[in-house]
């Protein structure tokens, strides 16, 4: 058990301090980089562990909690290491999504959960992308005219091509 809680602690300090080289580290700093591993993560594993281990298919409602603060737990922590927090904020329609999939995966499967778990899994895959394409875009600004020469082409393509068939 001490493992298992030391391990990925371990590695995020390192991967932290790797990240942060010559900046100032404290207690502070890291309980504000590391607060979602620290409380989120853990307590969304801890309704998974009461469920699987504890109570059964009698507190099938534990995952529901349980999935959204994992996922919005490894949400925030990649936001906070990565500074992306307007490209990340998806991640939290994602993680009611990932609850309620849980809970029709392990739960009766009602299809109609799906309804709910396909908007919100379209919605958050939806905002991920179009926030994500403008930093991308910017990230890979050397590669911006070699990619519109591409679009360009391709669609010339498409215009000869059909009319050739």
């Amino acid at each position: 058990m001490k493992r298992t809680i030391f391990a990925p602690l371990l590695i995020l300090l390192g991967v932290y301090l790797l990240l942060n080289q010559g900046g100032s580290i404290g207690a502070g700093t890291i309980f504000s980089t590391f607060w979602p591993t620290l409380f989120v993560i853990p307590l969304g594993l801890f309704f998974h562990w009461m469920y699987f281990s504890m109570v059964g298919r009698k507190g099938i409602g534990l995952l529901i909690p349980g999935g959204i603060l994992l996922m919005a737990g490894i949400t925030s922590q990649f936001a906070i290491l990565l500074d992306s927090w307007e490209t990340m904020w998806p991640g939290y329609i994602l993680a009611v999504a990932t609850g309620l999939f849980e809970f029709y995966w392990f739960g009766s499967r009602n299809k109609w959960m799906l309804i709910p778990i396909n908007i919100l899994c379209v919605l958050s895959l939806l905002f991920f992308v179009v926030f994500s394409i403008g930093p991308v875009l910017n990230y890979l600004s050397f590669v911006q005219p070699l990619i519109a020469v591409l679009l360009v082409l391709g669609g010339v393509w498409l215009i000869v091509k059909r009319k050739t068939t």
